[in-house]
């Protein structure tokens, strides 16, 4: 027969109470160290990251941008009027001198419109030849009706003073010694008269030729440009160079001021660089430049800064000094470096793939056995092509991950593998 016991039952139910609210206890517990846990790192592959250390000392900073090279004198031959292509001399390429004729133009006009010009030229000038020796003949005459005048004025005023001594004695009546006075005064007034007349002929010989000149100096400077126009029917490099561009083709009708050749001095060649504009603000004329042929490195200037922005980029002229390496050409692609200023003394590291100059970054800094590598807000300063200044948030001999980590921006600390 079983017998009621009471206080074991009450003590087993006593011991589950404890040992659930030990479970919780222990469950509550757990939770609340997992959820203070920090979660795993994501690995990343070390070698598909770039990994830089930061220094200290020197650091010169540059500007780089592609470019071409271009030949520092350029002339473009334009058509002087219109005209037909009939022949065509020189191709691109050839060499050519300033009288080399590179095409032949037709047009029977400005043929005859020299012809016309230079033969009323002819007519001008001899022209003005007679009319010199008219005016000649004048001077001459009113020299001789001068020389006829004083002849007079001295044979009658003589004769007035013999009468007057006739007179005297008594041998001249007074009406004679009259007239004879009255004959040297009016030969004394027309020798006078002729003076005047002879000087008026010399003095206005100049004015008067001034004008006919005018008039042959017009016709002359006519006929040189009618003449020139023919001339330049036949169309010539005028400097010394290379044929580069032919853009006209045999039977061709061009008009005036149309292009018809383009002529360059391959020996003298500079650069133009374009550099982004976010880079160019620093660019000024006389910084050194070194100027990447791919066949050899060749320095040079900063000689000229566009200031227009085209398509992101500012356009800067390098001229360049020494001898150009072999194989470099005119429209030939380069890659150009500008020198903007060496700092002594700085913090720096290689240029990060994603921070501009004068930002603050987050950039993951490794710790010191290499594996783990935790972002740090790093405020950055001046740059250049491959490295920039640290202001703050690094120090010397700290690595660093340069490469682009936004695909990481979500974790704070990663792990390399």
């Amino acid at each position: 027969m079983d017998i009621s016991r009471p206080d074991i039952a009450k003590t087993r139910r006593k011991r589950r109470i404890v040992t659930a609210s030990i479970a919780a206890l222990a469950l509550i517990g757990v939770t609340f160290a997992l959820s203070r846990l920090k979660p795993a790192a994501p690995t990343v592959e070390r070698n598909l990251v770039w990994i830089d250390t930061v220094k200290r000392g020197p650091m010169v900073r540059q500007v780089r941008g592609l470019g071409t090279l271009v030949p520092e004198e350029i002339r473009w031959i334009a058509a002087r009027t219109d005209g037909r292509v009939d022949r065509i001399v020189l191709r691109p390429g050839a060499t050519v001198a300033p009288d080399s004729v590179i095409l032949v133009l037709n047009n029977p006009r400005v043929l005859e419109a020299a012809a016309s010009a230079e033969s009323q030229l002819k007519s001008a000038e001899a022209e003005l030849t007679n009319f010199k020796v008219t005016l000649d003949k004048g001077v001459l005459d009113a020299e001789a009706a001068l020389a006829r005048a004083k002849s007079e004025y001295e044979t009658t005023r003589l004769q007035a003073e013999v009468n007057d001594e006739l007179f005297k004695d008594g041998l001249v009546s007074a009406l004679e010694l009259r007239r004879s006075k009255v004959a040297a005064e009016d030969a004394s007034t027309q020798y006078a008269i002729e003076q005047k007349r002879y000087a008026f002929t010399k003095e206005s010989i100049p004015p008067q030729l001034a004008v006919k000149e005018a008039a042959v100096d017009r016709d002359r400077a006519q006929a040189k440009l009618r003449r020139d126009e023919a001339d330049a029917l036949s169309v010539r490099a005028g400097m010394e160079g290379v044929l580069q561009v032919l853009p006209v083709e045999v039977g061709a009708q061009v008009q005036p001021g149309a292009n018809l050749a383009r002529v360059a001095d391959p020996a003298r060649l500079k650069a133009e660089v374009r550099i982004p504009e976010t880079q160019a603000k620093d660019v000024q004329i006389g910084q050194s430049a070194s100027i990447d042929t791919r066949n050899g490195v060749v320095t040079g200037q900063v000689s000229r800064v566009d200031p227009a922005v085209q398509n992101g980029t500012v356009t800067v002229d390098v001229s360049l000094a020494g001898e150009l390496p072999k194989g470099a050409r005119p429209d030939l692609s380069v890659d150009g470096t500008i020198e903007l200023e060496r700092l002594d003394d700085v913090i720096y590291v290689g240029r990060p793939a994603f921070g501009q100059e004068r930002s603050t970054v987050g950039i993951f800094k490794l710790d010191a056995n290499g594996v783990y590598a935790e972002r740090t807000p790093v405020q950055l300063g001046r740059s250049s092509v491959n490295t920039i200044e640290i202001i703050n948030g690094l120090q010397p001999g700290d690595r660093v991950i340069l490469s682009d980590m936004s695909q990481w921006d979500a974790n704070e600390r990663i792990r390399l593998n």
